[in-house]
């Protein structure tokens, strides 16, 4: 392991982050439009749909997934590497740190890499709760640490875990949780399973990885459950004039119905923990749609903090972690 002698193992676990009252939606919501302010109507829609919903619990699940990474960290590595030469005193630090910072929203990932730099840290290795590259999703987390970074001048090295479509303990968790579904279907065998992620501009999807990341993903699991009809869609399409990738969910839904089938299994594999885009997009609009087309709609439930999930991105980190190569004057010291 690529250890700085005494540096514990750092990590950055970023998300997309969720206002937390009423009068912060619109500061989120400028923050996502890149500072330009939404206008009424659209702020009254995002509005409406958060009253829909009741609350986003995304900023809860988040911080309980750092806790438990960093518990999980502490409770897999080695405490000391190497033997004592004095006592560690009355108060043992654990051998993994988790800071936590969001895209949009306080702890903003500006804040977390400041905190970090703050607390002396040498080196970290970066996971973003979204297991699927794009240049809308993982490519902007990096953008926005390197850009914290280089307002502090550079204070410590950074590694990023870019995607994860096939990890296999990622596969399972989702299988785990489709086979859920599948026992409540009347006739599983005649069943669509629908795979979805988040849409994102035609434009920034033109070299086809996100869309392959994600059919990758939904082939993994229909293969390890022998599913006979599954297909990928997607979701949560922006308001804005240029067109999104697509079919989005509810236009599958209608081409389901006309196809003759009477149960979907909806698993949305992009998206890890439930907030508004899973609550409104799948369980209320989608649901509205399915109802009206005379669909029985079963959602699979996400991953949230739950141990297994909980294990791949501990499995992600060290592997990452493990990459780094120890600086040239550490490696000089061990052969001087």
């Amino acid at each position: 392991m690529a250890q700085i002698p005494g540096e514990p193992m750092n990590v950055l676990l970023m998300a997309y982050g969720t206002p937390y009252r009423q009068e912060e939606i619109e500061p989120y919501y400028t923050d996502i439009r890149r500072g330009r302010p939404p206008s009424p109507e659209l702020l009254a829609e995002l509005a409406e749909r958060y009253h829909l919903i009741g609350r986003s619990p995304l900023s809860e699940i988040t911080y309980a997934q750092a806790v438990r990474l960093e518990a999980a960290l502490n409770a897999t590595l080695p405490l000391y590497p190497q033997p004592f030469q004095s006592s560690p005193g009355p108060r043992v630090r654990g051998p993994a740190r988790v800071y936590l910072g969001t895209k949009h929203w306080h702890p903003f990932i500006a804040e977390a890499v400041q905190a970090m730099a703050q607390d002396g840290v040498k080196q970290a290795v970066g996971i973003v709760a979204a297991p699927h590259f794009s240049s809308r999703s993982i490519a902007e987390y990096r953008e926005k640490v390197e850009k914290a970074l280089a307002e502090l001048g550079h204070p410590f090295r950074f590694r990023l875990v870019e995607a994860y479509p096939d990890h296999p303990g990622y596969i399972q968790a989702l299988a785990h949780r489709v086979l859920e579904q599948v026992w409540r279907l009347r006739e599983p065998g005649r069943a669509l399973f629908l795979f979805t992620a988040h849409s994102i501009p035609e434009k920034s999807a033109q070299d086809g990885v996100y869309q392959a990341q994600v059919r990758t993903t939904a082939e993994r699991v229909a293969q390890k459950l022998g599913l006979a009809h599954w297909d990928t869609a997607w979701q949560s399409a922006g308001r804005t004039p240029e067109p999104w990738i697509g079919p989005d969910v509810n236009e599958r839904l209608e081409e389901a119905a006309a196809q003759g089938y009477q149960e979907v299994v909806v698993t949305a594999v992009g998206f890890p923990s439930d907030h508004l885009e899973v609550f409104y997009d799948l369980d209320y609009e989608a649901q509205n749609t399915a109802a009206r087309l005379g669909l029985r709609l079963l959602r699979t439930r996400s991953l949230n903090a739950d141990p297994d999930y909980i294990e791949v991105l501990r499995d992600l980190v060290v592997r990452e972690w493990n990459a780094f190569e120890l600086p040239k004057a550490e490696t000089a010291g061990q052969h001087g």
